[in-house]
């Protein structure tokens, strides 16, 4: 799961749902560890992708910071506010209700749909034209995200392209926006797994996650560029529905 994280990470099509479906497909006694414990993992992996990121992608968050003031500052925290509120009140319920292959299958599709109708939008908006209302609306989309499937890349994407934004730049602000959440989230789950103790087995299937997911995503630095090269995204919402489709396909088998 660890090595699958770095592609789907970098491209919109929901490493949430990858790591939830890898050990459904496989028949893996996945689904009866306790649900914390498995979202804890999942963190775990984002963590390990967000640190390959950073060094990684280092001359381009140190041109960042270089540019950094007040305007982008209120849209990073406007992206921030509306995730960790939603995430840290209802993301037991979430966690309980909506992570099964079904709703994550809908969110496949629904991030697809999405990612259709922004792309169509005209690409009016470059660098330095994000407001605290476009901020509010990655917020909103990172939020949607917390149900799985939806991916936060294709959210903060189509969120960007639905306000107008180019694609390059679409990118930028989904991973400029895409760091704090990941970072809380880890803080979060890292205070609780601390309350509630972890096992041996658990502490070292996360280093092994931990470690695979920093490599792969290192590894993987390349698809940045890909995605980034004013591509559509029709070919990520195709991905998905196909994905989806398989998921619905194995429902009805069994």
């Amino acid at each position: 799961m660890g090595a699958v994280q770095g592609p789907a990470e970098l491209m919109p099509v929901s490493s949430s749902a990858h790591i939830a479906l890898i050990p459904w497909f496989a028949d893996w006694d996945w689904g009866r560890a306790d649900a914390e414990a498995r979202k804890s993992f999942e963190v775990a992996l984002h963590a390990g992708a967000a640190a390959a990121l950073l060094i990684g992608q280092r001359r381009a968050i140190a041109a960042e910071l270089e540019a950094f003031d007040s305007r982008r500052a209120a849209v990073v925290a406007l992206s921030f506010i509306p995730p960790a509120i939603l995430g840290y009140t209802f993301e037991r319920p979430i966690e309980r209700r909506l992570g099964g292959p079904a709703s994550i299958a809908v969110g496949l599709l629904a991030g697809a749909a999405a990612m259709l109708a922004a792309d169509r939008r005209p690409q009016q908006r470059g660098p330095g034209d994000a407001t605290a209302a476009d901020g509010l609306a990655l917020g909103l989309a990172q939020a949607a995200a917390l149900m799985p499937g939806v991916s936060r890349n294709g959210a903060t994407l189509a969120a960007a392209r639905w306000r107008g934004f180019s694609r390059e730049h679409a990118n930028l602000l989904s991973r400029t926006v895409a760091l704090p959440v990941i970072v809380g989230a880890t803080l979060l789950k890292g205070v609780r797994l601390r309350r509630r103790g972890v096992s041996p087995e658990l502490r070292r299937a996360m280093a092994a996650g931990v470690a695979a997911s920093f490599v792969s995503t290192l590894a993987s630095q390349r698809l940045i560029d890909l995605v980034e090269r004013d591509r559509a995204l029709w070919p990520y919402a195709a991905y998905r529905a196909v994905l989806a489709a398989a998921v619905m396909a194995r429902m009805t088998r069994t």
